[in-house]
């Protein structure tokens, strides 16, 4: 139970660092989760928690949903992240683990150094957004940054940005939970813990929100994108270990 106990306190905290940085929270949580259950364990938990966090987020931010972009980046997302969990059953997960820490350290040093700001908005990379973010959504369990960086693009505000965003993880991870459960990632042993994720979620969600008044967002993503590549370097350390 104990090692459960820090698996909440570490989804809370990376459910408001998500809100506030708009990168997602699974690109935190995740990797560090990884560290104290089963990686796969950790892929199905997260993905029911994930329907319950977008939920709020899109209640809380719902008047900023821009369902145009939404249903172009989210078509392919959808479509893919199930490609990428059903993956996850034939590739040996220390590989998948390995695979993870290489693409977040890389994509939060390409973050940091700013240049995916150059991206264009198009309906190409629409699509092409959508078709990584779930892509990787599926196999590694983290696919927010990728569609963060899609829909900055588009200079939507803060509130539109984190509604899309919310709206099209939805359907993303409701696709991939049910591959995941189907998979045996999710436990019957679980669901006595369905109440907590939702609890989470929605204080996350609201903590965040409340958060983005006051921090700069910016700075907050730099400090964000800083413990994102500690972690990425510490799991790939431990890997090789």
């Amino acid at each position: 139970m104990g090692q459960y106990f820090i698996f909440f306190i570490l989804a809370l905290l990376a459910e408001i660092i998500g809100t506030i940085s708009g990168f997602g929270s699974s690109i935190l949580f995740v990797p560090l989760a990884s560290f104290i259950l089963d990686f796969k364990i950790v892929l199905g938990i997260t993905a029911v928690f994930h329907v319950f966090s977008n939920l709020s987020k899109i209640v809380l931010f719902k008047k900023g949903i821009n369902k145009k972009i939404a249903f172009r980046l989210g078509i392919p997302a959808v479509l893919f992240v199930t490609l990428g969990a059903w993956l996850t059953n034939y590739i040996p997960q220390k590989e998948i683990e390995f695979g993870m820490n290489i693409i977040i350290l890389l994509l939060a040093i390409y973050l940091m150094t700013g240049r995916h700001k150059s991206l264009k908005e198009s309906n190409t990379n629409l699509y092409l957004g959508g078709t990584l973010s779930g892509f990787l959504a599926g196999l590694i369990g983290t696919g927010g940054a990728i569609r963060g960086i899609t829909l900055a693009a588009f200079n939507l505000e803060k509130d539109a940005f984190i509604a899309t965003s919310a709206l099209i993880d939805m359907g993303v991870d409701s696709s991939r939970a049910i591959v995941y459960i189907m998979s045996g990632y999710f436990h019957q042993e679980h669901i006595i813990y369905i109440p907590f994720l939702i609890t989470i979620s929605i204080l996350g969600t609201y903590a965040g929100k409340r958060v983005l008044h006051f921090i700069p967002e910016r700075k907050f993503q730099y400090i964000v994108l800083g413990v994102i590549l500690t972690t990425s370097i510490l799991q790939t350390v431990r890997y090789f270990w």
